[in-house]
């Protein structure tokens, strides 16, 4: 059975067991997630696509981690001007293993 949900204004494309790097979401490691925004759902014989949202579908996760993400990097930089400031951003992050879509 495969699903998609929408999470951090992202979307993801996610079965049972999947382990998945998403923004950050309230909780402690260990604790219980639900994704009610549920977009498609379905497998080889039964497709449902909702509009926007498959209705009574759920998506269950399971959190196994929080943290940072890599850095990423960038240049800020005027021509002639003598002005180049280097600059980073390391994202936070949960890392969630889905357990029921």
């Amino acid at each position: 059975m495969l699903a998609v949900i929408k999470t951090g204004g992202k979307q993801y494309l996610v079965k049972k067991g999947d382990k998945i790097k998403i923004e950050k979401l309230e909780g402690e490691v260990g604790d219980k997630i639900e994704f009610s925004e549920v977009l498609f759902q379905g497998n080889e014989k039964d497709v449902k696509v909702g509009t926007p949202h498959v209705a009574g579908a759920k998506v269950e996760g399971k959190i196994l981690k929080q943290g940072k993400d890599k850095k990423v990097t960038g240049v800020k930089h005027k021509a002639k001007k003598r002005y180049k400031v280097k600059f980073g951003h390391r994202q936070m992050v949960t890392e969630v293993e889905i357990v029921k879509v």
